[in-house]
């Protein structure tokens, strides 16, 4: 660790009342970055700072992770609030470790198809997690907004068969706490019984079942009929698959959209295009050269 930022410092004292001594860095993007944090009192902390620009932000974040806690294993919030004049926010947790299940499996102590089983069970319990009526639900068209600026028309073009699928969800579908974010690197395992505590909920709002479900299944590349059983298998709540295999394109193409040019893109892109064979009914072809759509 090294010496901490200012805003890092900045999280400490006002938010806990406590110096930072030193830091390291986790992980950073244009919203946020993460740091784990040595207190002068001797505790270890995970201190998360999000830009004045960001729309979901430490508060949001923090009202996910106090409404995930009811129902499933999560870091504890110690403090959060806006720390610069300009904005800023920032949200301070507990330390549950470096130990991701990613690591594990990669290390050989946790088998994928384990680990898409602890997805599935985490995701279920997440879903039941209780959700005020006064929380503010995501809209559809959040999901799709940013697509036009950043996919060429045609592309986007294709999966119009699912974006009407999503587009026609019954008002009735039930609507949940959704991660946003499910993988193996935002489980942390901790603990003396090894228990698996879900972190990172930058993205978490209120949202359909399927929408997690497909994030989870299209993060750990689990398209294969074993891979899906085992993370749907332990996922004990009703879901419709239609739906499903629909937001699975869609947060494909979201995915291929924002994926740097080179070899992450080559992936993506690989992965749409199997998908368009598997579910081809989700999909319109690319019109051809000289040839009018």
């Amino acid at each position: 660790m090294t010496k901490p930022p200012t805003m890092v410092s900045r999280a400490c004292t006002t938010l806990l009342r406590v110096p930072a001594e030193s830091a390291e860095r986790l992980k950073a993007d244009a919203r946020s970055a993460v740091y784990r944090t040595a207190l002068r009192d001797g505790r270890t902390v995970v201190v998360k700072l999000y830009a004045s620009t960001a729309l979901r932000n430490a508060l949001t974040e923090a009202t996910a992770i106090r409404a995930a806690a009811a129902v499933v294993p999560v870091p504890e919030v110690l403090g959060r609030g806006t720390v610069s004049d300009e904005g800023a926010t920032a949200l301070v947790m507990s330390d549950l470790g470096a130990l991701t299940l990613g690591a594990s499996v990669k290390a050989g102590r946790t088998s994928r198809t384990q680990a898409l089983k602890d997805l599935g069970a985490l995701l279920t319990r997440l879903h039941r997690a209780p959700l005020a009526a006064s929380t503010a639900r995501r809209p559809f068209f959040d999901s799709v907004a940013s697509l036009p600026r950043r996919c060429p028309s045609e592309l986007l073009g294709t999966i119009a068969p699912a974006l009407a699928v999503l587009a026609d969800t019954p008002a009735s579908a039930p609507t949940v706490w959704c991660h946003g974010d499910l993988h193996f690197d935002n489980v942390v395992i901790a603990g003396p019984a090894r228990t698996r505590h879900m972190v990172d909920f930058t993205d978490a709002a209120p949202g359909h079942r399927e929408s997690d479900l497909a994030h989870a299944l299209v993060m750990t590349d689990a398209h294969s009929p074993w891979d899906r059983a085992a993370l749907t298998g332990t996922y004990t709540l009703a879901w419709n698959d239609t739906r499903l295999a629909a937001w699975v394109v869609l947060h494909t193409l979201s995915s291929l959209a924002h994926a740097a040019p080179g070899t992450d893109h080559a992936l993506w892109s690989d992965r749409l295009a199997d998908l368009a064979r598997r579910t081809p009914h989700l999909f319109r072809p690319l019109p051809q050269k000289g040839t009018r759509s």
